[in-house]
């Protein structure tokens, strides 16, 4: 229920943005967010093969 965002809500939520920040500053905001959710997306697949791999080596350590 609370991870899924429908159409009114995103309409909701940059409604609120544009009064806040005004729509001069929407694309930078929107173009940083999503250099935020890219980074954080690398890191977690960086910590998951990591993981991946010492679990590999434990296996043959075994």
């Amino acid at each position: 229920m609370f991870g899924r965002l429908g159409a009114g809500e995103l309409i909701l939520i940059l409604a609120i943005a544009l009064v806040i920040f005004g729509p001069a500053k929407l694309p930078e905001i929107g173009k940083s967010l999503g250099e935020a959710i890219n980074n954080f997306k690398g890191y977690q697949n960086k910590v998951a093969k990591e993981l991946e791999v010492d679990l590999k080596d434990e296996k043959k350590e075994s």
